[in-house]
């Protein structure tokens, strides 16, 4: 069972990326899947998330609201973060993660809920 993130590279600001999430063992069907964020300088940092219960419901930090998106592609089990308009604060090492369907909401934001990692994906977004 495993996460491999990719899709990171060298942008300039405005521009675009997509990431990818791609799983091997763990379906994306349930539980949930996020994307983190991480600096040497700070905390691993939340970023979106997508839960599918029923229907789909999708979290975002304030940070990227209404420049990120986040989705699933069910067929090939994969999840993907779209960036659009990128800002050098942006750069971060950047980590695809699952939570079990038993996650509840408050949790969704938190790394800890998160089970299983992908390794990291380097985005740098230079001004």
């Amino acid at each position: 069972v495993q996460l491999q993130a990719s899709g990171g590279g060298l942008v300039q600001t405005g521009d675009s990326l997509r990431l990818t999430c791609a799983a091997s063992g763990r379906s994306f069907n349930t539980g949930v899947l996020g994307w983190f964020r991480q600096t040497p300088e700070k905390e691993r940092e939340f970023v979106a998330a997508i839960r599918r219960r029923g229907g789909t419901t999708y979290y975002y930090a304030d940070s990227v609201k209404g420049r990120f998106t986040i989705s699933i592609d069910n067929a090939k089990n994969t999840g993907y973060l779209q960036m659009n308009s990128l800002k050098p604060e942006d750069s971060a090492v950047y980590y695809c993660a699952a939570a079990p369907p038993s996650t509840i909401t408050s949790s969704v934001y938190t790394a800890r809920a998160y089970d299983l990692w992908g390794r990291g994906t380097l985005v740098t977004v230079s001004s």
